[in-house]
């Protein structure tokens, strides 16, 4: 397996977030995690990523044990929900700005940026700062500057939620084209049902710090595991193709 998550656990206090978590990952995968506010799903994002000390538990990507690392020093790179872009550079500077600790020359980082912001459309953008831009598009930058390090894997937390609807729908296929093309391993954290089935390869329902069931989306829908499951996922009947990817919903 590409990820390998085992035993990891977070508390804070008496209370236990994360407890006894273990699942994994093959390479090029999207995984979905899902759930309701405080079951655990940005604490397992943030340990993976290295922003909070797991209590104990291990985090293997690619073969290496990664779990002590600080976040710098993991292949890993996180798309937060507020963007964290820098307001008084351009949107070129914002992409490339992690490049200069990788050791790479300022030209290289520039053509390097370039590449990535014709992969989400916004080339013209370059020199524009990014007080200027939409909600959308400063997605859009922050996705780049994440995607620009060529991490092993790319974390997202809930990075369309402060969205509206439409534009919503719009990036998510944008995210799931360019996830494909590149071959990139994703965890997307969400709360989002709909989002969660159109985007996974791999999904995650999560319920007091544990997987309550984990596997492709046709799977969770056609058989929950639990009646939690089967209650959480209160969605509108969908219509799915050969692969298990969502063809159409059908509102009831």
């Amino acid at each position: 397996m590409y990820l390998e998550v085992k035993g990891l656990k977070k508390s804070f206090g008496e209370k236990k977030i994360v407890d006894d978590l273990s699942f994994s990952l093959d390479k090029g995968q999207l995984m979905c995690i899902l759930g309701s506010s405080g079951c655990g799903k940005t604490t397992t994002l943030n340990m993976i990523g290295g922003f909070l000390k797991k209590d104990s538990g291990s985090i293997i990507l690619d073969g290496e044990e990664i779990s002590e690392k600080e976040p710098e020093d993991r292949p890993v790179t996180t798309v937060f929900q507020s963007y964290a872009l820098f307001p008084h550079m351009t949107v070129l500077e914002n992409v490339i700005y992690g490049l200069k600790f990788k050791g790479i020359k300022k030209e290289e980082a520039r053509e390097r940026g370039y590449e990535y912001l014709e992969m989400i459309g916004m080339t013209e953008y370059a020199d524009v700062r990014i007080q200027r831009l939409s909600g959308g598009q400063q997605q859009r930058v922050a996705l780049a500057r994440a995607l620009v390090l060529e991490p092993k894997l790319c974390l997202l937390d809930e990075p369309f939620s402060n969205l509206d609807a439409a534009l919503r729908e719009r990036l998510r296929f944008e995210l799931k084209k360019l996830q494909r093309d590149l071959g990139m391993t994703m965890i997307f954290v969400t709360h989002d049902q709909e989002e969660a089935m159109i985007l996974s390869d791999k999904m995650a329902i999560m319920e007091a710090g544990l997987f309550v069931q984990c596997d492709t989306p046709k799977a969770i829908y056609d058989a929950p595991a639990t009646d939690f499951v089967r209650d959480f996922l209160k969605l509108d009947r969908m219509i799915f193709k050969e692969d298990g990817s969502i063809l159409k919903k059908i509102s009831e």
